[in-house]
């Protein structure tokens, strides 16, 4: 359910208008042809972020997802788009669910990867991505893997490039 949660997560990331010319905050806008545009619009989307998580303050589980997924829409240009994306994404994401069920370990977040790729866009970026994902929560999860509470987040923050 967490992997799921995580994917809607971030396939809603990608998806958004405004990340997708950045592709999220964690990266190094040092690359960008416009360094300087980009940091802009990184610091932007952070505000937006933090906006919406102290709007959602005191909820917990799906009433916060759904009010974080209400409050990030809001701030799109088009907010009735984003909430099509977000239920379109959900349905792909319930339908993934269904298709992995029994599966578990490597094995379902493989599975769930698939199934999610298969209804996007770009199906080879996104398997691509979604590799690339699995693969640092893999190297993540080992690093952090016998930290426990606070220490365990400042690890898993470290190990994001967080500050």
């Amino acid at each position: 359910m967490r992997l799921a949660l995580s994917l809607i997560g971030v396939l809603l990331a990608l998806s958004t208008p405004a990340l997708h010319a950045q592709e999220g905050a964690r990266f190094d806008c040092s690359q960008a042809k416009n360094p300087k545009a980009c940091e802009e619009r990184r610091d932007k989307m952070r505000a937006e972020r933090a906006q919406a998580e102290k709007a959602c303050e005191g909820q917990s589980g799906t009433e916060h997802s759904d009010c974080m997924l209400r409050e990030m829409c809001a701030q799109q240009k088009d907010p009735k788009a984003c909430e099509e994306r977000v239920a379109k994404m959900k349905d792909s994401a319930r339908v993934a669910r269904a298709a992995c069920e029994g599966k578990q370990g490597a094995e379902r977040d493989q599975c769930m990867m698939k199934e999610m790729c298969a209804q996007a866009k770009d199906p080879g970026r996104c398997e691509a991505e979604g590799q690339a994902r699995l693969a640092s929560r893999s190297r993540i999860r080992e690093a952090c893997k016998d930290k426990r509470a606070e220490e365990l987040r400042a690890c898993i923050r470290e190990q994001r490039g967080e500050k």
